[in-house]
């Protein structure tokens, strides 16, 4: 099976619950508080191993507690941690996070060490999966695409969060995966239908991307490539934390392309993994195993 490559965050999680999400300049109490292991880039990578992908991270740390312990995760998880740099005088990241009762929640990220990762340690095979998210560098993701496409691989582009993206990256990206905020935000289409959606992706077809698949939270996922679209409906479950959701649909979709499967059998993978993340609460807590995944998408039950 070919191997899917991850570069990108890798950040402590502190957690935080609360019936609702504070307006500017409101304090309320929480519930409960997590101290938990994330980052996009460390959640995929789990994401991926646990859905059955042989993984390899690249990212950065810093010599502190909260580095050496995610590295431990890493490597507990089975994923090649040898690309991990421990940056001496760098922290490491960061996400502040809010959940509400809904299991709607808001993030601020301090980036710290992951800005120190670097992308020409990928060492990817022709087949491989190589995929990035923006909570490091643009250049980076230019460098580690480029890199890749030398060496055959597929490349995913994860544009969260989002930010205004170079023709250059675009045309090196296989899949670009934004939810439906990120690809409105890329686009300025409004997504919040699936007529919008569709248009939102093929504008950023038009822009270089291979195949867009917006993730449209309770109303499923959509595919969009040269041939037209496919649309992914959601698997029913009962949500309380959305944390790690798209991570998990990346992941997923990552290992799914890494074990030969086309790219619609990905899509509903992925949606699949996507639904269970929102089940358990936190980030790499919440990142579904494969016999899970398998298990839903037999049962079929869609909205």
């Amino acid at each position: 099976m070919a191997r899917v490559h991850v570069f990108g965050s890798l950040n402590v999680d502190l957690v935080v619950y609360v019936d609702r999400l504070p307006k500017p300049g409101e304090t309320r109490h929480g519930t409960q508080f997590l101290t938990t292991p994330g980052g996009k880039g460390l959640n995929q990578a789990i994401a991926a191993a646990r859905a059955g992908a042989a993984v390899s991270m690249i990212g950065a740390v810093g010599v502190d507690d909260y580095g050496r312990s995610l590295i431990d995760i890493a490597k507990r998880e089975g994923i090649d941690s040898s690309s991990i740099i421990e940056a001496e005088e760098l922290a490491t990241g960061v996400a502040l996070i809010s959940v509400d009762d809904r299991g709607e929640n808001n993030i601020v990220i301090v980036a710290g060490a992951n800005y120190a990762a670097d992308p020409r340690l990928l060492r990817a095979q022709p087949g491989d999966v190589v995929m990035a998210q923006l909570e490091t560098p643009i250049a980076s993701a230019i460098t580690l695409f480029n890199l890749a496409k030398e060496s055959g691989a597929t490349t995913i582009l994860n544009p969260a969060p989002a930010t205004t993206l170079t023709l250059d990256l675009l045309a090196l990206t296989d899949f670009l995966i934004p939810n439906e905020h990120e690809a409105a935000q890329l686009t300025d289409i409004d997504t919040s239908n699936e007529v919008g959606a569709v248009a939102a992706a093929k504008d950023l077809l038009r822009a270089g991307v291979k195949t867009c698949v917006v993730t449209l939270g309770a109303r499923g996922a959509i595919l969009v490539d040269g041939d037209g679209s496919t649309a992914q409906s959601a698997f029913r479950v009962t949500p309380i934390d959305t944390t790690a959701a798209g991570d998990a649909f990346c992941g997923a979709f990552a290992a799914s392309l890494a074990r030969g499967e086309g790219k619609v059998q990905a899509l509903a993978f992925a949606a699949a993994a996507g639904a269970l993340a929102t089940t358990v609460a936190g980030a790499s807590a919440s990142l579904p195993k494969l016999e899970t995944v398998l298990a839903l998408i037999k049962n079929g039950d869609v909205r």
